[in-house]
């Protein structure tokens, strides 16, 4: 499996915005409008990758000059469990140090809080409903790693 930077536009960045769609909007019955991606070409998009084949994929989006926020984790179904994610986390993590970020926080999925737990992070507030399904704020310093 290699871990790497994704170009927005290229073919690579095409296989990991169906890939978002398979996992995170077709299941809640959303998609994705041509505005929604337009902004990404600012984020730092990267994936997981065997045989050119995208495995898995999230992105980062700045929010001030120290933090970052993580966005758009997705891993099939199937491969959930086996280390992708895990694999995934951690290549962002130390890209987001890379480029100077001191905190990572993001906007997890309800059923997905036991596995940022693992990787140290920490849920901030109340439950919130977002893309119709609950949500938790989760933040984690970078520095202290």
């Amino acid at each position: 499996m290699a871990l790497r930077m994704i170009d927005y536009g290229t073919k690579e960045y095409q296989q990991m915005v169906f890939l978002r769609n398979e996992i995170l909007r077709k299941p809640i019955g959303l998609q994705f409008d041509e505005k929604e991606l337009e902004k990404e070409k600012d984020d730092v998009l990267m994936g997981a990758f065997e045989d050119g084949k995208i495995l898995g994929c999230c992105m980062l989006t700045k929010v001030d000059e120290a933090t970052v926020r993580l966005r758009q984790m997705a891993i099939p179904n199937n491969m959930q469990g086996t280390g992708i994610g895990r694999a995934l986390m951690i290549f962002a993590e130390n890209i987001a140090r890379d480029l100077g970020y001191k905190k990572m926080i993001m906007h997890a999925r309800k059923t997905a809080i036991g596995f940022y737990e693992k990787l140290g992070y920490n849920t901030s507030g109340a439950e919130f409903q977002e893309v119709t399904i609950p949500h938790f704020v989760m933040e984690k310093n970078l520095s202290n790693n």
